[in-house]
Protein backbone atom coordinates (compact mmCIF):
# COMPACT_ATOMS: atom_id res chain seq x y z
CA UNK A 1 0.00 0.00 0.00
CA UNK A 2 1.02 3.36 -0.82
CA UNK A 3 0.19 5.93 1.96
CA UNK A 4 2.20 8.81 0.32
CA UNK A 5 0.43 9.29 -3.05
CA UNK A 6 -1.72 12.37 -3.99
CA UNK A 7 -4.61 12.80 -6.35
CA UNK A 8 -4.64 14.70 -9.39
CA UNK A 9 -8.27 15.91 -10.03
CA UNK A 10 -8.83 16.88 -13.58
CA UNK A 11 -11.76 19.48 -13.35
CA UNK A 12 -10.27 22.62 -15.60
CA UNK A 13 -12.90 21.62 -18.36
CA UNK A 14 -15.48 23.76 -19.57
CA UNK A 15 -18.08 20.66 -21.03
CA UNK A 16 -19.61 22.29 -24.08
CA UNK A 17 -22.34 19.56 -24.91
CA UNK A 18 -23.94 20.16 -21.55
CA UNK A 19 -24.83 23.85 -22.83
CA UNK A 20 -26.39 25.51 -21.22
CA UNK A 21 -25.69 24.35 -18.08
CA UNK A 22 -21.94 24.86 -18.81
CA UNK A 23 -22.36 28.33 -19.77
CA UNK A 24 -22.19 29.58 -16.01
CA UNK A 25 -20.55 27.41 -14.23
CA UNK A 26 -17.80 24.00 -15.25
CA UNK A 27 -18.98 20.81 -16.30
CA UNK A 28 -17.72 18.87 -12.76
CA UNK A 29 -19.89 21.23 -10.96
CA UNK A 30 -22.92 20.66 -12.27
CA UNK A 31 -25.34 18.98 -9.85
CA UNK A 32 -27.09 15.50 -9.66
CA UNK A 33 -29.13 15.04 -6.51
CA UNK A 34 -28.41 18.22 -5.48
CA UNK A 35 -24.49 18.03 -5.28
CA UNK A 36 -22.25 18.67 -8.24
CA UNK A 37 -20.45 15.78 -9.62
CA UNK A 38 -16.43 16.96 -8.25
CA UNK A 39 -18.45 16.21 -4.83
CA UNK A 40 -19.15 13.03 -5.24
CA UNK A 41 -14.87 12.59 -6.68
CA UNK A 42 -13.87 14.50 -4.04
CA UNK A 43 -15.84 11.69 -1.36
CA UNK A 44 -14.68 9.24 -2.69
CA UNK A 45 -10.82 9.99 -2.96
CA UNK A 46 -11.25 10.62 1.06
CA UNK A 47 -12.85 7.51 1.68
CA UNK A 48 -10.47 5.74 0.02
CA UNK A 49 -7.76 7.28 2.52
CA UNK A 50 -6.07 10.08 0.35
CA UNK A 51 -5.50 12.54 2.56
CA UNK A 52 -3.94 15.59 -0.43
CA UNK A 53 -5.68 16.26 -3.86
CA UNK A 54 -4.66 18.80 -6.20
CA UNK A 55 -7.45 20.19 -8.64
CA UNK A 56 -6.56 21.17 -11.81
CA UNK A 57 -8.66 24.13 -12.67
CA UNK A 58 -9.38 26.35 -15.55
CA UNK A 59 -12.97 27.38 -17.05
CA UNK A 60 -15.28 29.01 -14.43
CA UNK A 61 -12.72 27.96 -11.99
CA UNK A 62 -14.45 30.24 -8.77
CA UNK A 63 -16.95 28.31 -8.53
CA UNK A 64 -15.02 25.13 -7.58
CA UNK A 65 -12.31 27.17 -5.63
CA UNK A 66 -15.43 28.67 -3.53
CA UNK A 67 -17.47 25.32 -2.86
CA UNK A 68 -14.34 23.37 -1.72
CA UNK A 69 -12.19 25.43 -0.30
CA UNK A 70 -9.04 24.13 1.55
CA UNK A 71 -10.70 20.71 1.84
CA UNK A 72 -11.35 20.92 5.17
CA UNK A 73 -14.95 20.16 4.96
CA UNK A 74 -14.41 16.45 3.34
CA UNK A 75 -11.68 16.07 5.58
CA UNK A 76 -8.65 16.25 2.55
CA UNK A 77 -6.07 18.74 2.09
CA UNK A 78 -6.66 20.90 -1.23
CA UNK A 79 -4.61 22.66 -3.55
CA UNK A 80 -4.96 24.17 -6.99
CA UNK A 81 -3.36 24.23 -10.09
CA UNK A 82 -4.34 26.20 -13.21
CA UNK A 83 -4.64 25.09 -16.78
CA UNK A 84 -5.18 28.68 -18.20
CA UNK A 85 -5.88 27.01 -21.73
CA UNK A 86 -7.79 23.47 -22.20
CA UNK A 87 -5.47 22.31 -23.98
CA UNK A 88 -6.14 18.30 -23.31
CA UNK A 89 -5.40 15.40 -20.65
CA UNK A 90 -2.19 15.17 -20.73
CA UNK A 91 -1.34 19.06 -20.93
CA UNK A 92 -4.13 18.97 -17.80
CA UNK A 93 -1.53 16.51 -15.69
CA UNK A 94 1.41 18.35 -16.39
CA UNK A 95 -0.17 21.55 -14.38
CA UNK A 96 0.72 19.68 -11.31
CA UNK A 97 4.14 18.71 -11.79
CA UNK A 98 4.97 20.89 -9.42
CA UNK A 99 2.65 19.96 -6.89
CA UNK A 100 2.87 16.56 -6.27
CA UNK A 101 6.03 14.58 -4.84
CA UNK A 102 6.31 11.02 -5.96
CA UNK A 103 3.31 8.63 -6.92
CA UNK A 104 0.36 9.92 -7.88
CA UNK A 105 -2.95 9.48 -9.09
CA UNK A 106 -5.21 10.93 -11.83
CA UNK A 107 -8.83 11.29 -11.89
CA UNK A 108 -11.92 13.04 -13.78
CA UNK A 109 -13.57 15.81 -12.03
CA UNK A 110 -16.51 14.58 -14.38
CA UNK A 111 -17.27 11.28 -13.44
CA UNK A 112 -18.25 9.05 -10.50
CA UNK A 113 -16.38 6.10 -8.97
CA UNK A 114 -16.44 3.96 -5.57
CA UNK A 115 -13.29 4.54 -3.62
CA UNK A 116 -12.54 0.83 -3.78
CA UNK A 117 -11.33 1.12 -7.65
CA UNK A 118 -9.12 4.73 -5.96
CA UNK A 119 -8.05 2.11 -3.30
CA UNK A 120 -7.30 -0.83 -6.10
CA UNK A 121 -5.10 1.62 -8.62
CA UNK A 122 -3.52 2.97 -5.44
CA UNK A 123 -2.45 -0.23 -4.30
CA UNK A 124 -1.00 -1.45 -7.51
CA UNK A 125 0.88 1.39 -8.27
CA UNK A 126 2.72 0.83 -4.74
CA UNK A 127 3.24 -3.18 -5.72
CA UNK A 128 5.30 -2.84 -8.77
CA UNK A 129 7.07 -0.54 -11.40
CA UNK A 130 5.20 1.55 -14.09
CA UNK A 131 1.81 3.24 -14.69
CA UNK A 132 -1.21 2.37 -14.14
CA UNK A 133 -4.85 2.29 -15.87
CA UNK A 134 -8.16 0.95 -14.77
CA UNK A 135 -10.51 -0.58 -17.07
CA UNK A 136 -14.64 -1.78 -17.13
CA UNK A 137 -17.01 -2.85 -18.99
CA UNK A 138 -19.77 -0.64 -20.93
CA UNK A 139 -22.21 -1.47 -23.54
CA UNK A 140 -21.65 1.90 -25.11
CA UNK A 141 -17.61 1.41 -25.90
CA UNK A 142 -17.33 2.99 -28.58
CA UNK A 143 -18.24 6.41 -26.59
CA UNK A 144 -15.31 5.92 -25.07
CA UNK A 145 -11.63 4.83 -25.27
CA UNK A 146 -11.99 1.08 -25.93
CA UNK A 147 -9.24 -0.45 -24.56
CA UNK A 148 -7.18 -3.91 -25.82
CA UNK A 149 -5.14 -5.71 -23.87
CA UNK A 150 -2.31 -8.62 -23.74
CA UNK A 151 -3.12 -10.46 -19.78
CA UNK A 152 -2.88 -8.01 -17.33
CA UNK A 153 -1.18 -5.01 -19.11
CA UNK A 154 -2.22 -2.29 -21.52
CA UNK A 155 -1.57 -3.34 -25.60
CA UNK A 156 -3.16 -0.09 -26.60
CA UNK A 157 -6.21 2.40 -26.47
CA UNK A 158 -8.42 3.06 -28.87
CA UNK A 159 -10.14 6.50 -28.24
CA UNK A 160 -13.85 6.36 -29.70
CA UNK A 161 -13.23 4.23 -32.86
CA UNK A 162 -14.92 5.00 -35.95
CA UNK A 163 -15.46 1.33 -36.89
CA UNK A 164 -17.18 -1.33 -34.40
CA UNK A 165 -15.86 -3.00 -31.91
CA UNK A 166 -16.09 -6.15 -30.37
CA UNK A 167 -14.38 -5.47 -26.88
CA UNK A 168 -16.69 -3.98 -23.97
CA UNK A 169 -13.55 -3.43 -22.27
CA UNK A 170 -13.20 0.75 -21.48
CA UNK A 171 -10.70 3.34 -19.70
CA UNK A 172 -12.16 3.97 -16.71
CA UNK A 173 -10.19 6.93 -16.22
CA UNK A 174 -8.23 6.42 -13.01
CA UNK A 175 -4.62 6.89 -13.26
CA UNK A 176 -1.47 5.74 -11.28
CA UNK A 177 1.85 7.47 -12.02
CA UNK A 178 4.85 8.35 -10.71
CA UNK A 179 6.77 11.29 -11.80
CA UNK A 180 8.84 9.83 -14.67
CA UNK A 181 5.23 10.52 -16.47
CA UNK A 182 5.55 14.34 -16.78
CA UNK A 183 8.85 14.03 -19.10
CA UNK A 184 6.63 11.27 -21.18
CA UNK A 185 3.54 13.62 -21.50
CA UNK A 186 6.48 16.50 -22.88
CA UNK A 187 7.33 13.89 -25.80
CA UNK A 188 4.04 12.89 -26.41
CA UNK A 189 3.37 14.64 -29.79
CA UNK A 190 -0.54 16.80 -30.04
CA UNK A 191 -3.07 15.96 -31.86
CA UNK A 192 -5.07 19.11 -33.17
CA UNK A 193 -3.27 21.01 -30.62
CA UNK A 194 -4.58 18.61 -27.81
CA UNK A 195 -2.13 16.68 -25.32
CA UNK A 196 -3.96 13.44 -24.50
CA UNK A 197 -3.01 10.99 -21.56
CA UNK A 198 -4.23 8.30 -23.23
CA UNK A 199 -1.61 8.91 -26.17
CA UNK A 200 1.36 8.56 -23.45
CA UNK A 201 -0.12 5.59 -22.56
CA UNK A 202 -0.54 4.29 -25.86
CA UNK A 203 3.41 5.23 -26.63
CA UNK A 204 4.29 4.00 -23.25
CA UNK A 205 3.38 0.60 -24.23
CA UNK A 206 6.04 0.42 -26.49
CA UNK A 207 8.97 0.22 -24.21
CA UNK A 208 7.23 -0.98 -20.73
CA UNK A 209 4.39 -2.51 -19.60
CA UNK A 210 1.41 -0.44 -18.35
CA UNK A 211 -0.49 -2.58 -15.57
CA UNK A 212 -3.97 -3.07 -15.64
CA UNK A 213 -7.11 -2.75 -13.00
CA UNK A 214 -10.40 -4.20 -13.65
CA UNK A 215 -13.45 -2.40 -12.13
CA UNK A 216 -17.10 -3.29 -11.82
CA UNK A 217 -18.66 -0.98 -9.54
CA UNK A 218 -20.46 1.93 -10.05
CA UNK A 219 -19.04 4.09 -12.83
CA UNK A 220 -20.78 6.97 -14.70
CA UNK A 221 -20.32 9.20 -17.05
CA UNK A 222 -21.83 12.84 -17.95
CA UNK A 223 -21.11 12.95 -21.11
CA UNK A 224 -24.66 14.57 -22.93
CA UNK A 225 -26.85 16.58 -20.93
CA UNK A 226 -29.81 13.31 -21.03
CA UNK A 227 -27.06 11.50 -18.83
CA UNK A 228 -27.63 14.11 -16.00
CA UNK A 229 -30.76 12.72 -15.52
CA UNK A 230 -29.56 9.01 -15.80
CA UNK A 231 -26.63 9.76 -13.09
CA UNK A 232 -29.21 11.51 -10.94
CA UNK A 233 -31.26 8.38 -10.94
CA UNK A 234 -28.67 6.28 -10.19
CA UNK A 235 -27.15 8.31 -7.06
CA UNK A 236 -30.50 9.81 -5.87
CA UNK A 237 -31.90 8.97 -2.23
CA UNK A 238 -34.72 8.93 0.24
CA UNK A 239 -36.06 12.03 1.35
CA UNK A 240 -38.41 11.07 3.58
CA UNK A 241 -42.16 13.10 4.21
CA UNK A 242 -41.14 15.51 6.61
CA UNK A 243 -42.49 18.88 6.09
CA UNK A 244 -44.37 18.35 2.71
CA UNK A 245 -47.87 18.39 2.46
CA UNK A 246 -49.49 15.84 3.65
CA UNK A 247 -51.59 16.06 0.47
CA UNK A 248 -48.14 15.90 -1.77
CA UNK A 249 -47.48 12.95 -3.03
CA UNK A 250 -43.60 12.53 -2.91
CA UNK A 251 -41.44 9.26 -3.90
CA UNK A 252 -39.34 7.34 -1.69
CA UNK A 253 -36.41 8.21 -4.40
CA UNK A 254 -36.34 11.61 -4.39
CA UNK A 255 -33.69 14.15 -3.31
CA UNK A 256 -35.50 17.85 -2.07
CA UNK A 257 -33.11 20.34 -0.78
CA UNK A 258 -33.23 22.90 2.05
CA UNK A 259 -35.89 25.26 2.35
CA UNK A 260 -38.22 23.46 -0.73
CA UNK A 261 -41.24 24.52 -1.06
CA UNK A 262 -43.79 21.67 -2.36
CA UNK A 263 -47.59 23.19 -3.02
CA UNK A 264 -51.02 20.67 -1.94
CA UNK A 265 -51.60 17.99 -3.89
CA UNK A 266 -48.12 18.10 -5.85
CA UNK A 267 -46.76 15.03 -7.09
CA UNK A 268 -42.87 14.39 -7.61
CA UNK A 269 -42.14 10.63 -9.05
CA UNK A 270 -38.90 8.92 -8.86
CA UNK A 271 -35.58 9.69 -9.68
CA UNK A 272 -36.15 13.50 -9.19
CA UNK A 273 -33.89 15.95 -7.45
CA UNK A 274 -35.31 19.46 -6.65
CA UNK A 275 -32.65 22.20 -5.15
CA UNK A 276 -32.65 24.44 -2.24
CA UNK A 277 -35.23 27.20 -2.24
CA UNK A 278 -37.45 25.72 -5.27
CA UNK A 279 -40.33 26.25 -5.56
CA UNK A 280 -42.91 23.62 -6.60
CA UNK A 281 -46.34 24.84 -6.62
CA UNK A 282 -49.63 22.68 -6.28
CA UNK A 283 -51.14 20.41 -8.44
CA UNK A 284 -47.65 20.61 -10.45
CA UNK A 285 -46.33 16.92 -11.27
CA UNK A 286 -42.30 16.09 -11.79
CA UNK A 287 -41.09 12.73 -12.90
CA UNK A 288 -37.61 11.84 -13.52
CA UNK A 289 -36.39 15.33 -13.28
CA UNK A 290 -33.44 17.55 -12.08
CA UNK A 291 -34.39 21.08 -10.31
CA UNK A 292 -31.81 23.66 -9.72
CA UNK A 293 -31.90 25.96 -6.80
CA UNK A 294 -34.18 28.60 -6.64
CA UNK A 295 -36.48 27.46 -9.76
CA UNK A 296 -40.18 27.61 -9.51
CA UNK A 297 -42.32 24.95 -11.65
CA UNK A 298 -45.88 26.65 -11.17
CA UNK A 299 -49.31 25.65 -10.30
CA UNK A 300 -50.37 22.03 -12.74
CA UNK A 301 -47.16 22.60 -14.51
CA UNK A 302 -45.31 18.76 -15.41
CA UNK A 303 -42.10 18.53 -16.11
CA UNK A 304 -41.17 14.33 -17.42
CA UNK A 305 -37.26 13.50 -18.17
CA UNK A 306 -35.94 17.28 -18.18
CA UNK A 307 -33.50 20.01 -15.98
CA UNK A 308 -34.68 22.97 -15.11
CA UNK A 309 -31.51 25.31 -14.39
CA UNK A 310 -31.39 27.89 -11.74
CA UNK A 311 -33.86 30.57 -11.28
CA UNK A 312 -35.62 29.26 -14.73
CA UNK A 313 -39.36 29.48 -14.37
CA UNK A 314 -41.96 26.61 -16.10
CA UNK A 315 -45.29 28.53 -16.11
CA UNK A 316 -48.76 27.60 -14.89
CA UNK A 317 -49.99 24.71 -16.22
CA UNK A 318 -46.82 24.06 -19.42
CA UNK A 319 -45.87 20.64 -20.13
CA UNK A 320 -42.68 19.23 -19.98
CA UNK A 321 -43.37 16.37 -22.80
CA UNK A 322 -40.56 14.11 -21.94
CA UNK A 323 -40.58 10.80 -23.79
CA UNK A 324 -37.83 9.67 -26.55
CA UNK A 325 -35.59 11.95 -28.43
CA UNK A 326 -33.67 12.56 -31.50
CA UNK A 327 -30.82 14.99 -30.97
CA UNK A 328 -27.67 15.95 -32.58
CA UNK A 329 -24.88 16.91 -30.72
CA UNK A 330 -21.38 18.22 -32.47
CA UNK A 331 -22.82 16.78 -35.58
CA UNK A 332 -23.60 13.48 -34.47
CA UNK A 333 -27.39 12.27 -34.37
CA UNK A 334 -28.40 10.83 -31.11
CA UNK A 335 -31.78 8.43 -31.85
CA UNK A 336 -34.55 7.36 -29.04
CA UNK A 337 -33.16 9.17 -26.12
CA UNK A 338 -35.32 9.89 -23.24
CA UNK A 339 -34.85 13.59 -22.79
CA UNK A 340 -37.52 16.27 -22.35
CA UNK A 341 -34.96 18.76 -22.45
CA UNK A 342 -33.53 21.37 -20.70
CA UNK A 343 -34.26 25.21 -18.96
CA UNK A 344 -31.27 26.81 -19.02
CA UNK A 345 -30.98 29.32 -15.93
CA UNK A 346 -33.06 32.34 -15.69
CA UNK A 347 -35.27 31.23 -18.30
CA UNK A 348 -39.15 31.52 -18.38
CA UNK A 349 -41.54 29.22 -20.03
CA UNK A 350 -44.98 31.01 -20.01
CA UNK A 351 -48.22 29.86 -19.00
CA UNK A 352 -49.61 26.46 -21.16
CA UNK A 353 -46.28 26.74 -22.77
CA UNK A 354 -45.90 22.89 -24.77
CA UNK A 355 -41.81 21.64 -24.78
CA UNK A 356 -41.28 18.75 -27.33
CA UNK A 357 -39.19 16.36 -26.01
CA UNK A 358 -35.52 16.72 -26.20
CA UNK A 359 -36.08 20.54 -26.79
CA UNK A 360 -33.33 23.06 -24.76
CA UNK A 361 -34.10 26.28 -24.16
CA UNK A 362 -30.86 28.76 -23.40
CA UNK A 363 -30.74 30.79 -20.54
CA UNK A 364 -32.27 33.86 -20.05
CA UNK A 365 -34.82 32.84 -22.41
CA UNK A 366 -38.26 34.46 -22.17
CA UNK A 367 -41.21 32.13 -24.16
CA UNK A 368 -44.53 33.19 -24.26
CA UNK A 369 -47.37 32.16 -23.07
CA UNK A 370 -49.12 28.81 -25.27
CA UNK A 371 -46.16 28.60 -27.23
CA UNK A 372 -45.43 24.91 -28.38
CA UNK A 373 -41.70 24.64 -28.09
CA UNK A 374 -38.88 22.50 -30.40
CA UNK A 375 -35.79 22.26 -30.98
CA UNK A 376 -32.82 24.59 -30.03
CA UNK A 377 -33.41 27.66 -28.50
CA UNK A 378 -30.81 30.48 -28.04
CA UNK A 379 -30.12 32.08 -24.90
CA UNK A 380 -31.59 35.71 -24.39
CA UNK A 381 -34.58 34.74 -26.75
CA UNK A 382 -37.89 36.27 -26.84
CA UNK A 383 -39.89 33.74 -28.00
CA UNK A 384 -43.73 34.69 -29.20
CA UNK A 385 -46.74 32.56 -30.02
CA UNK A 386 -47.02 33.04 -34.14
Amino acid sequence: MNDDVSAVVLAAGEGRRLDPLTNRRPKPMVPVANRPLLEYVIEAIAAAGIERIVLVVGYRQERIRNHFGDGDDWGVEIEYVVQEKQLGTGHAVLQAEDAVDGDFLVLNGDRIVDASLIEDVRDELGDGDGPVISVTRSRRSSAYGVVELEGNTLERIIEKPITPVASELINAGVYGFDEGIFERVRETPTDAGELAITTTLNDLTDDRSVRVVRYQGTWLDVSFLWDILTVNAAVVGDCGREGFPETAAVADDVAIGDDVQIGANATIRGSTSIGANATIEPNAVLSNAVVLPDAVVESGAVVRDAVVAENARVGANATIVGGAATLVVDGEVYEDVDFGGVVGDNATLGGGVTVEPGTVVGDGTTVAHGVSLGGRIESDAIVRRG
